[in-house]
């Protein structure tokens, strides 16, 4: 009896060893959507015109049209003269700086047309990383100056031509006409050509300060064009991006990555359960080499990092996959903006439960939405039935309030992946701190 309960001790002991063990993270493909190569917005704030130009460019893709690398500047210069216009016109009252949204690209979309970025890269010397420092600087100096003249009845009306004079120093003349595939195009007839229709696209969000299945106006400082976002709830954000992926749709991602779970250079987002201010050194380096729990995210832990104004829009991505984690269930691929950090070569493998707690929005096709959501936001006439994902969990139930939480992430069925396209090595210029703020 003494050598049973004594090897049954040392097996309960060894065991337990074994349980302690800490286990690298083990990630396998899911769905890998195609991407044109990871680019670098250097030191700019212009992350909302790489990450959505990406997405575009995916979206060509998925509809047959062929790989396109376009002009994030061409947008870039558009959007800024705009907020000078804003800025000027409001007084000097309204956001000015380097950051915008997702729907500002489209709306440049829409009103300017595209332009390939071989025919506009956007400076003057290629070989020089882009920098919006000077110019931040130099178009809010003028437009302060135009606010002051306002002010006193000074103001002429042709005030803007010494924004496009600036404009075009930075970024260099749009051009009028350009050939691209020996076609002759203006950027309005080259966006036609590609065919695709800002108006499909819609921004999704969650937050419980306004009504859910209603627009609203997201209150964050980027927001200077007064954009409006469809609200759900959590349960039904996080399944409508499970959705479009398994359907072959990519996504805008707007997100908060100024927190010690963001890590871009080893290519991880997470929100282990372990307090940050509780870790050794050593034991938050090894949080992005082992597998560790989770938090829970909620509506309501969701809502309380939002109105305690952690949880804020410093970046855009774009989500190109799914993954699944042995040990924790669904991951998503992220394309960054950075250049190729890490081994991942530009990416980040984002856990559910960071997209539960950090994300402001996704911008979507509206067809990659389920059918419900569809119905229930006005998108499409009838009844809404509950739409689910294959293989990532259950949907929502057919009213205001949302499901209840799942008490794990669900594990994924693997399926073969598209080929992805090798990444380019260009390390110049990227952000030196992955907490920075880098719209």
């Amino acid at each position: 009896m003494n050598k049973f309960l004594f090897s049954l001790l040392w097996a309960i002991f060894a065991l337990s060893l074994t349980a302690q063990k800490p286990e690298p993270f083990d990630f396998k493909p899911v769905k890998q959507l195609p991407a044109t190569p990871v680019k670098s917005q250097d030191q700019t704030g212009t992350c909302w015109s790489f990450s959505t130009t990406s997405f575009l460019e995916s979206e060509l893709m998925r509809l047959g049209k062929g790989e396109h690398n376009l002009s994030e500047m061409f947008t870039v210069r558009n959007i800024y003269r705009e907020k000078c216009e804003n800025y000027v016109r409001r007084m000097g009252t309204a956001q000015f700086g380097q950051g915008g949204l997702a729907h500002d690209n489209l709306n440049a979309w829409q009103r300017y047309g595209a332009v390939p970025e071989s025919i506009y890269p956007g400076r003057k010397d290629a070989s020089r990383p882009f920098n919006h420092s000077a110019l931040e600087k130099q178009l809010k100096t003028l437009c302060d100056t135009f606010v002051a003249q306002a002010g006193r009845g000074e103001l002429r009306e042709n005030w803007l031509a010494a924004v496009d004079q600036a404009l075009d120093a930075e970024f260099g003349k749009v051009p009028v006409t350009f050939t691209y595939n020996d076609i002759v195009f203006t950027p309005t007839s080259f966006r036609d050509y590609l065919g695709l229709n800002a108006n499909d696209y819609v921004s999704i969000s969650s937050f419980s300060h306004h009504p859910f299945w209603e627009k609203f106006i997201l209150e964050v400082p980027d927001n200077f064009s007064n954009g409006q976002f469809y609200n759900l709830p959590l349960n039904d954000l996080i399944r409508c991006l499970n959705y479009s992926l398994q359907l072959g749709y990519t996504v805008e991602w707007d997100a908060d990555i100024s927190n010690a779970g963001f890590a871009a250079n080893q290519g991880l987002a997470l929100v282990p359960r372990a307090d940050w201010s509780a870790k050794s050194g050593e034991q938050v380096a090894n949080t992005f080499k082992y597998w560790e729990p989770e938090k829970s995210v909620d509506q309501e832990y969701r809502q309380r990092a939002f109105d305690r104004l952690e949880t804020q829009d410093d970046h855009l991505m774009h989500i190109t996959g799914i993954l699944n984690e042995a040990h924790g269930g669904i991951y998503y691929v992220v394309k960054n903006s950075w250049g190729d950090r890490s081994d991942r070569e530009g990416l980040v493998y984002v856990s559910e439960a960071y997209m539960r707690l950090n994300t402001l929005s996704f911008s979507v096709h509206a067809k990659s939405l389920p059918r419900d959501v569809r119905q229930r936001l006005g998108l499409e006439a009838g009844d809404a039935t509950i739409e689910r994902a294959p293989g990532l969990g259950r949907g929502n139930v057919k009213n205001d309030a949302p499901a209840p939480e799942p008490a794990a992430s669900p594990k994924l069925q693997t399926v073969q992946p598209k080929q992805m396209k090798a990444m380019p090595a260009n390390k110049k210029g990227s952000p030196s701190s992955s907490g920075a703020r880098e719209k």
